[in-house]
């Protein structure tokens, strides 16, 4: 068994207060803008070069970003200016222990980093450090691999729908007319609807109370907020509440739409399973389905521009279930409907697969991860089966 030392983090890392960039000043470009959330947008200039690790300063130590590419890390988040010898893999794993140590974190007023650097911890020497790193990075080459899959298979379905009912080039297209609509110019034969008669339902989710537990312990029941629609199929969610009769339930064919928040408005969430979420999502389930589900799916997504130009609020901008469900669309035949969910639909569920597999390889990783930095679970002697080069394993 390999030794550990007993440290502190500024011993094992220096953190840096990332650099100013007011709006105003950014110039588009291909390298990105790290803050507290993630990448939130790209520069003409980088401000660091790669390998880089960067973390939130604001409130708890925030989420851990790796970077492999130039960046520019805002100054609303910590990077890392020097790894101090360590291995910069296995720094960016061990501030992800440290961020979800609830006492380490609420130690830590406004995640100021002087406080961080004094938080004590152990390390094992580099070549562990490489060996944890390479078991864990695996996890996340594979979900970076199938999230590139389901990228493509979303491409190619919204490909096809743009091609069938935005171009109107449907299987059948020669022979039909197109007329003048309210919603623009359309094929004669297909009639124009409101959601609102498209959808068998149309409904808002609800909000238990918090003052009351027994709604929230031990709960079951997939519990979605508007930030976790992200127009991705809905696996998992960060909280569960209890099944009650007073529990609005939502199951499968059945889309969630945001319709509150300024940066969410209208993103949605395909309903795998048996959910809820709150007052700020709708859910959608239409008529004939499952074949108009698939449809329905993507023309929300391309009705995206027109609720956000419905929405009002001047602190968060928000839509209201009428507007929504008073919105007209074309309404092509059950035929076309079919036809298309018989070449999305598999794509779709393809999709899906992925999501799952990336959900369970994300538990596993994360179910290892604090074992591993901590020590808890010794790798030093295991065979890796290839996942680090010769030089390294031995």
């Amino acid at each position: 068994m390999t030794e550990w030392r007993e440290t502190t983090l500024g011993d094992v890392l220096t953190l840096q207060r990332g650099f100013d960039l007011p709006a105003r000043n950014r110039i588009d470009g291909p390298y990105p803008i790290v803050s507290s959330s993630g990448i939130t947008g790209h520069h003409a200039i980088a401000k660091v070069e790669p390998p880089g690790v960067v973390i939130g300063r604001y409130g708890s130590l925030g989420s851990v970003h790796w970077l492999t590419e130039p960046y520019w890390p805002h100054n609303t988040a910590l990077w890392v200016k020097d790894f101090q010898g360590n291995d910069p893999r296995f720094t960016s794993y061990l501030l992800r222990t440290i961020s979800h140590d609830g006492s380490a974190a609420a130690a830590v007023p406004g995640v100021n980093r002087n406080h961080l650097h004094a938080l004590p911890l152990r390390v094992p020497d580099v070549r562990v450090q490489r060996r944890i790193a390479a078991v864990l990075s695996a996890f996340d080459e594979l979900i970076a691999i199938n999230e590139r899959r389901i990228e493509l298979l979303e491409d190619v379905a919204r490909s096809l729908y743009r091609e069938w009912f935005v171009r109107f080039r449907f299987p059948g297209a020669m022979q039909v007319e197109l007329v003048d609509s309210e919603v623009g110019r359309i094929p004669a034969a297909w009639p124009v609807e409101s959601l609102g008669s498209l959808c068998s339902f149309i409904g808002a989710g609800n909000t238990p109370r918090r003052s009351d537990p027994t709604n929230w312990e031990n709960g079951t029941v997939d519990w979605f907020t508007t930030g976790e629609l992200r127009d991705r199929p809905l696996a998992t969610s960060t909280e569960h509440v209890a099944s009650k009769p007073s529990l609005r339930l939502f199951e499968p064919p059945m889309i969630l739409m945001a319709i509150y928040g300024s940066p969410t408005v209208g993103r949605l969430g395909w309903v795998t399973h048996t959910c809820s979420c709150n007052q700020a999502a709708l859910a959608l389930r239409a008529r004939k389905a499952p074949a108009a589900q698939e449809w329905l799916w993507h023309l929300l997504v391309s009705l995206r521009p027109r609720f956000n130009a419905m929405a009002q609020g001047a602190a968060q901008q928000n839509i209201s279930k009428e507007k929504v469900a008073n919105t007209f669309v074309a309404v092509p035949p059950s035929e076309i409907l079919s036809r298309f969910a018989e070449r999305a639909g598999p794509l779709r569920a393809l999709s899906h697969e992925l999501h799952a597999e990336n959900a369970r390889l994300a538990a596993t990783r994360d179910l290892l991860l604090p074992r591993l930095v901590t020590g808890r679970l010794d790798i030093s002697d295991v065979d890796l089966g290839g996942l680090l080069p010769e030089a390294i394993a031995a």
